[in-house]
């Protein structure tokens, strides 16, 4: 019998093209498109499985709406797209098309996560492909086969469609007139499987999805017994369970020892050329097409990758017509629509995401493809998720709100552009034997961990090994927006340290609860994260160059989290938490340095006096310059 985890597996893959309620179903698709399958040859010889919805009126001609995914096109076969792309669209009318990308499902060749970009283009180079040359092909097939299509193309897809979507960029087809990287992958190193290097453990349950070739053309996931070998039982507590596991290398050799992107991800755990090359980012430049780049603000999964495909896009490309959207969701929740936005405990209005698909994608493809006269689409529309409303700039980050310190005190005090005496140190005991946890409740094994971005911290300000400031209660609003630096100095008896740091809105006493909270849950005193990132010491100084830390010598620990638009009432407190384990969602740091973590041993794992010093802070809305080999400008 599959459990209830793998069943959660199979339902979040099915969301990544299940992401809407809206509805458009068979019927209205089989009275109004014809559906055609197609095996379209590209210049290495790789055919890839496409199906094709042409609307049945053939009056007229039509854009192209392409979607590139790993996670099997032959899904939307039998007229049943599931709300992907939006009812907007399909009512619409595009000509709607579904690629499975090389070595996956019915498409031939051999699947390679981020395949790396080869700058350039040179279709009559039948050797060097990327995702940009297949996407290439794929399109210069359509516009010339497709009948009634208009010769405009656009391109969408959400988290690893949403990476196709992106790496269709460079280079792109004549016929591309319109992107939408929808929270799309950027860096592996940064992004997804890692976050500033470090690995997410929620993520081996992923592994069996991305680390196996399938060995001949198929409609269904080759991969399910792989799920099997790993959770054959239903497990309700992950914690406990990843804990008994003991260290990665058990992880190897029980379940992974035969997945080819595990064993990617063991021999590479620093910043190597194997990752640089798959850094889509640099090859992100002189983009002529328009880009409309979405994220959501709680993505446990994909919050580098839009923010940072779009800052790119904007710094290097006068000419693109870029854009950003970033709403009060989680990892795609903009693409389906359950009347009242929450996450997890906290609600922050209604119908949020049917407005961005109505007023926001469906007016930019209309424009670009179809070139409907629109409002002009604001260059970032960003929601404020203190504010709970959108807010519209003429840049991102935006320059008209001014930075804020936040510096460490005693008595747990955390003030606003005061800083606090130098010689403070302030002390906590780190032992990887007894992480703190990323949930304040008890969750299943699960991929990914999603609810715990707006989670209670009350768990964690607790415990003793998490280290706590906050400010009195606020006088007046702060809007907190842009981009974070953490800049600490810290010290410790071991060789090596994880980082987390948390920003955190604490409720006034007074709150009430919402009216779709548990009853257990209580908003008086809450203490919702709303931004938090984990960096790996051992990379202070050069991702590609790790080095251990001398026992007990200051050093400089600075990182960026992600951007942030809050804005923190009158009446609540701004909190900051740091600690050193944030388990099972970030693996275990040893704190005693050894070369490779995936390959420690138990006895590697030490506990730790880890102090952090009062000359530290945390700036917010200052430009970050970020150097992902020597790390950070100074």
């Amino acid at each position: 019998m599959i459990n209830r985890f793998l069943l959660s597996v199979f339902a979040i893959l099915i969301s990544f093209n299940i992401f809407s309620n809206n509805k458009v179903d068979s019927l209205y698709m089989s009275q109004n498109f014809d559906k055609s399958e197609y095996f379209i040859e590209m210049r290495d010889g790789i055919q890839l499985y496409t199906l094709v919805y042409t609307p049945t009126d053939n009056s007229m001609k039509y854009p192209i709406l392409l979607n590139r995914t790993c996670y099997n096109a032959s899904k939307f076969d039998n007229f049943k797209i599931h709300g992907y792309p939006s009812d907007y669209l399909v009512r619409d009318k595009y000509i709607l098309v579904y690629q499975d990308v090389r070595g996956r499902y019915m498409s031939e060749g051999t699947f390679d996560n981020m395949r790396p970009n080869i700058p350039g283009n040179d279709i009559n180079n039948k050797k060097d492909i990327d995702e940009s040359s297949d996407t290439w092909d794929t399109i210069e097939w359509l516009v010339k086969n497709i009948k009634n299509n208009n010769g405009k193309v656009g391109m969408y897809g959400i988290s690893y469609p949403g990476f196709y979507a992106a790496a269709a960029i460079p280079d792109a087809h004549p016929a591309l007139k319109a992107s939408s990287p929808q929270a799309p992958i950027a860096d592996f190193f940064f992004d997804d499987f890692h976050h500033m290097g470090a690995f997410l453990q929620s993520y081996t349950g992923a592994m069996p999805i991305f680390g196996h070739q399938k060995n001949k053309q198929t409609k269904k996931a080759w991969y399910r017994d792989k799920f099997m070998r790993i959770y054959s039982e239903d497990i309700s507590d992950g914690y406990n369970w990843h804990l008994q596991k003991g260290p990665l290398k058990n992880i190897t050799k029980d379940y992974l020892h035969d997945n080819f992107f595990w064993q990617q991800i063991v021999e590479h755990p620093n910043y190597d050329e194997f990752w640089q090359k798959r850094n889509l980012l640099p090859h992100l430049k002189d983009v002529k097409h328009a880009v409309l780049t979405v994220g959501g603000w709680f993505d446990a999964e994909d919050l580098y990758g839009p923010l940072n495909i779009y800052k790119t896009i904007e710094a290097n490309s006068t000419k693109a017509n870029n854009t950003i959207v970033m709403g009060p969701w989680s990892h795609g929740a903009w693409a389906r629509e359950r009347g009242k936005t929450t996450h997890n405990h906290v609600y922050f209005g209604d119908s949020i995401s049917s407005f961005f698909q109505r007023e926001i994608e469906r007016n930019f493809f209309a424009h670009y493809l179809k070139d409907k006269e629109i409002e002009e689409i604001p260059e970032a529309y960003m929601y404020d998720t203190g504010a709970k409303k959108w807010k519209i700039f003429d840049t991102w980050p935006p320059k008209d709100i001014p930075p804020v310190k936040l510096y460490f005190g005693e008595n747990e005090k955390l003030s606003i552009d005061k800083p606090t005496p130098k010689n403070q140190k302030f002390e906590y005991n780190s032992d990887p034997a007894k992480p703190v946890p990323y949930r304040s409740e008890i969750e299943r094994v699960t991929f990914t961990p999603r609810l715990f971005m707006t989670d209670d911290q009350r768990h964690a300000s607790r415990r003793p090994d998490v280290i706590t400031f906050k400010t009195e209660p606020l006088k007046k609003d702060i809007v907190l927006a842009g981009e974070i630096m953490a800049k600490l100095k810290v010290s410790m008896t071991g060789t090596d340290a994880d980082f987390i740091v948390k920003l955190i809105d604490v409720y006034p006493d007074d709150h009430k609860n919402y009216d779709h909270n548990p009853k257990h849950i209580v908003m008086s005193g809450y203490q919702q994260l709303v931004r938090s990132e984990v960096f790996r010491g051992r990379f202070r100084n050069s991702f590609e160059k790790p080095e251990p830390f001398v026992p007990n010598e200051i050093s400089d620990v600075e990182f960026p989290l992600q951007d942030i638009l809050h804005t923190f009432k009158k009446g609540h407190r701004i909190m900051i938490q740091i600690h050193s384990t944030w388990f099972p969602y970030i693996d275990r740091n040893p704190q005693k340095y050894v070369d490779n973590i995936y390959k420690a041993d138990e006895q590697d794992f030490i506990k730790s006096k880890i102090s952090i010093y009062g000359s530290s802070v945390v700036e917010v809305g200052k430009k970050v310059t970020f150097d992902i080999i020597s790390n950070y400008n100074r």
